[in-house]
């Protein structure tokens, strides 16, 4: 069981937080050239696995303004009880960091291909900012119990509460990848 399938939404903040700031620490000073190095053809950058966080999380916020605003609306889907629970686990634990397994990203949250601007990490933690300040919105609306769909694969359903676990364990995920890439054999110096 990934730690991150327990934790509260508060503790999802100061998590959340923490990963904005070692972002700026591991990356803030890295060039263009180092920003978008790669380890082989097949493998992302820092730039990219940033990139690919920034443009995944933003998947979500569409269900997240809603719940806010109450304007979401449950789907028939979304009122199958044990579904949801099911899939928050699975997901949660499948995309943390400590997980071997390896899977394609959905086509609406992949890296760009080309290079990415050096000022990723400054837009990464703006990105942050914006995440925080809607799951602070959501804490009044009950994220454990409001069930939202996930963006990239429709018949997947989860509580709102475990979206946000799924996107700090995620980012973990891909911020250890980065830092992989910044130690691998051949990074710029």
């Amino acid at each position: 069981m990934s730690h991150f399938q327990t934790l509260s939404l508060s503790e999802l903040l100061e998590e959340a937080e923490a990963i904005a700031v070692d972002v700026r620490t591991a990356f803030g000073g890295l060039s263009p050239q180092q920003i978008n190095w790669k380890p082989s053809a097949e493998s992302w950058s820092v730039g990219q696995c940033l990139n690919h966080l920034t443009t995944g999380n933003r998947e979500f916020f569409p269900q997240f303004d809603q719940i806010v605003t109450g304007t979401k609306t449950t789907t028939i889907w979304e009122r199958i009880p044990i579904l949801p629970g099911f899939f928050g686990k699975m997901m949660i634990r499948s995309l943390s960091p400590d997980s071997t397994q390896k899977f394609k990203a959905p086509a609406a949250a992949r890296p760009s291909a080309s290079a990415i601007e050096p000022d990723i990490v400054s837009r990464f933690v703006e990105h942050q900012v914006e995440l925080i300040s809607k799951l602070r919105e959501m804490a009044t609306f009950d994220p454990a119990n409001v069930i939202i769909t996930s963006p990239f694969v429709r018949v997947v359903t989860y509580s709102a509460l475990d979206s946000a676990r799924l996107i700090v364990a995620h980012e973990r995920r891909h911020f250890a990848q980065a830092q992989r890439v910044q130690k691998a054999n051949g990074f710029p110096r």
